[in-house]
């Protein structure tokens, strides 16, 4: 069983009080007068409207006037993997953008290397800087040949 916070005890506690006090008030009325009080309160008790509880979890003033929850969020595994779920589908993306590119770089070479293979070249165009790049225009323009 919960202990009842200090300010629910002090309402309590008023509660009591008030009830004491109209307890005694109402022993010298007459008999007419208390059943009509009876019925009054009765009738009011059954038209008043059900309590509405707009937090599911108790709020707490801490001294520094901070109004704050409950210490335990509910920090079971489900939620736990649920909030990991974004970094494991970056990581993932990450690992599948690397390896894509590493397939398009080795294509990229397997294709340079079958035109140096498959083509007579001179010596001197080993050496040759812009060579690399005429081969990739001949690699994307293949119907031409000079």
């Amino acid at each position: 069983m919960k202990k009842p916070t200090t300010h629910t005890a002090d309402m309590d506690l008023q509660g009591q009080q008030l009830t004491q006090q109209l307890d005694l008030a109402t022993q010298n009325m007459g008999h007419d007068i208390s059943e009509r009080l009876r019925i009054a309160r009765d009738h009011a008790l059954a038209s008043r409207p059900a309590p509405i509880h707009l937090l599911s979890y108790r709020t707490a003033f801490q001294t520094n006037g901070s109004l704050t929850g409950p210490g335990d969020e509910g920090l079971n595994l489900w939620r736990i993997l649920i909030s990991a779920l974004p970094l494991v589908a970056m990581v993932m993306g990450l690992v599948l953008i690397q390896t894509i590119q590493k397939e398009l770089i080795e294509s990229d070479i397997a294709s340079i290397d079958s035109a140096l293979l498959l083509d007579d070249l001179p010596p001197d165009a080993y050496t040759d800087p812009g060579f690399l790049q005429f081969l990739k225009v001949q690699l994307v323009q293949p119907g031409r040949h000079d």
